[in-house]
């Protein structure tokens, strides 16, 4: 067996890095003594280190369970460039290309090799594992077991076969977001019960985290892009097609460069658009959800919502693709009652048990509960998680420009019983009419104006009504009946606020959509106030030119922490560029010698000037 410093040796010389984060040494530690490890850690926070770090120690080949073909590319690019004897079995290969690979898997000549679900789980690959030497199974996006999950995978149904097959390796399942029924699950599913259980904390203090009301959305949206990423990498999500369609368009129209992404595009298409997204700077991708699972983009400085994700665990995940580097990073997302009722009837519409959609249901009630916040927001997404924040974050909206509240209690005692009065039967427009004293036909034809609530609220306007509905909904005092088309009735949370006997404050929509704003210029792209902004953009445009001979992601190159390292400590030759963090001994020897040369001339420069 090996020893950890062996690991810590391989972790500086390969990866470039001088210590762990925390639990990454003590899941290497178990896998190195042949145990098992299931890992919760956030997207950015060093799940790929803890199998292929154990990977390369072992000896024999690790194996990666991976989902998406542009992942395992992604990976594997990266790895190579590390100097690790890395592939990847897919359905991207030609029959030859396959050959060789399984030629150098047989031989002992690969280090780490990623694999589909579907291609681990056919008996010709199974029998090529028989004929090697393995080191361990990683099973990557390991929530995809989950049923309960949006990201659900059948054939990982079927991985408990790696624990019946190959009994002595080791076997490590990994993602970013799993509550306790979900850990349950993967545990269950994949014969990992006995597994050690790593949880990392949740949190992700880079991200700034908000959320508004929808106000003219379009124009939110273009708000937050020129003031704040002009020229920055994000990802815009939709919750439809065409909408992803038409605000990519609409975006290249107003001078980003906006690509779409979603199922009903060709898969040419599709593929090309990740690539470019990939291996481009400064490119915004419109998206469903059927894109960004695995995405490995370190310098994602936005991930923006312009419809309301269906649960918490969707939205942690999509917006932690922000920010995986660990520079500052925003999770900006506009949401309304629409987007609400528009959800429920996609999920009473599925094919799912009754059990299944009830699950949903309060699942989305957690994430407009989210929304409707007044307190931290990072506290309540953390807690969702079980984990505790001690104090408030003090980089959400909420923290930086504390909600506005009133006494709501009147009102939403008002508009319950005009909830109740008019059977529980009508959408919110009709029920502001009937609190607002509106002589509207409808109103007539059901005489609603004879009601005891007709007209108590005209101290209201519409808008002001539509909140208190929304917060309503959103705090579980009141449903929404989806097969009246929207009518709202009372939730058995409603008897004491009826009764008088607690009281509500709520949330004042009075803020402009957005809030917190970073005002940016385009200097902005800078990642540090402290960098030189020519030094750095001269590394930047020395890092894409490397990039585009290698034919990787610039970011397979260097990440953007590792520029910035060298933009503030400007190593004058090749030992001290290899000191700095992410440079291992592969990239010093090929990447050092360019990076010093700009360095040095942009020295000469500011000596001549």
């Amino acid at each position: 067996m090996q020893s950890v410093p062996t690991a810590r040796d391989t972790l500086q010389a390969v990866f470039g890095y001088d210590s762990f984060r925390p639990p990454q040494e003590t899941i290497v530690d178990t896998l190195l003594a042949g145990g098992d490890a299931l890992v919760i850690m956030p997207t950015g926070g060093g799940k790929s280190l803890c199998y292929q770090l154990p990977a390369l120690v072992r000896s024999g080949c690790g194996v990666v369970v991976s989902p998406l073909i542009a992942l395992m590319q992604d990976q594997v690019d990266s790895l190579r460039e590390l100097g690790v004897r890395a592939a990847y079995l897919n359905s991207s290969l030609d029959p030859a290309s396959a050959a060789a690979v399984e030629r150098a898997l047989r031989a002992g000549e690969l280090d780490l090799l990623y694999v589909a679900p579907e291609r681990l789980l056919q008996p010709r690959t199974q029998a090529l594992l028989d004929e090697a030497s393995i080191a361990l199974f990683a099973i990557d996006e390991a929530h995809c077991v989950s049923q309960w999950g949006h990201d659900f995978r059948a054939d990982y149904l079927e991985l408990s076969i790696l624990a019946e097959r190959f009994p002595g390796v080791p076997r490590i399942a990994l993602t970013a977001t799993a509550d306790a029924r979900t850990r349950a699950e993967i545990a269950r599913r994949l014969s990992l019960e006995e597994a050690r259980q790593f949880i990392a904390s949740f949190d992700r203090p880079n991200i700034r985290y908000r959320m508004a009301l929808k106000d003219n959305p379009r124009q939110q949206l273009l708000r937050f892009l020129r003031d704040e990423h002009p020229r920055d990498a994000g990802i815009v999500y939709c919750l439809s097609r065409r909408k992803v369609d038409e605000t990519a368009r609409w975006l290249r129209q107003q001078g980003f460069e906006a690509l779409p992404y979603h199922a009903g595009l060709d898969s040419a298409e599709r593929a090309a658009n990740q690539a470019r997204f990939l291996r481009e700077e400064g490119l915004v991708m419109v998206a469903t959800i059927a894109f960004g699972m695995g995405i490995d983009k370190p310098d994602v400085r936005f991930v923006a919502h312009l419809d309301l994700p269906k649960t918490v665990e969707a939205y942690y995940q999509e917006t932690g693709r922000a920010g995986r580097d660990g520079l500052p990073a925003d999770a900006w997302l506009v949401y309304g009652l629409q987007d609400v009722m528009k959800l429920r009837q996609m999920m009473d519409s599925s094919q799912g048990s009754e059990e299944h959609k009830r699950a949903e249901q309060q699942r989305l009630n957690a994430m407009l509960g989210l929304c409707e916040l007044t307190s931290c927001r990072r506290q309540a997404l953390l807690a969702y998680f079980g984990e505790e924040l001690a104090e408030p974050c003090g980089n959400c909206d909420t923290c930086l420009e504390p909600v506005d509240t009133w006494d709501g209690t009147e009102a939403a005692r008002m508009a319950l019983s005009a909830v109740y009065r008019t059977g529980q039967r009508f959408g919110v427009g009709h029920l502001v009419d009937v609190l607002r004293g509106v002589d509207s036909d409808k109103v007539r034809q059901f005489a609603h104006d004879n009601l005891p609530t007709f007209g108590v609220g005209n101290a209201l306007d519409v808008n002001q009504w539509r909140s208190v509905f929304r917060q309503l909904v959103a705090r579980a005092y009141l449903a929404v009946d989806l097969e009246r088309y929207g009518a709202l009735r009372l939730r058995e949370k409603a008897r004491p606020l009826l009764k008088g006997e607690e009281a509500l404050p709520l949330r004042r929509d009075s803020r402009p959509a957005g809030g917190a704003a970073r005002r940016r210029t385009e200097k902005a792209s800078l990642p540090d106030a402290d960098l030189d902004p020519a030094l750095w953009e001269s590394l930047r445009s020395c890092r894409m030119e490397l990039a585009r001979e290698q034919g990787v992601p610039p970011y397979v190159i260097f990440h953007d922490r590792t520029l910035q390292a060298l933009c503030l400590e400007r190593p004058q030759d090749l030992e001290a560029f290899g000191a700095i963090s992410g440079v291992g001994e592969r990239k010093r020897e090929k990447y050092g010698p360019a990076f010093l040369a700009v360095i040095l001339e942009h020295r000469e420069q500011g000596t001549t000037d």
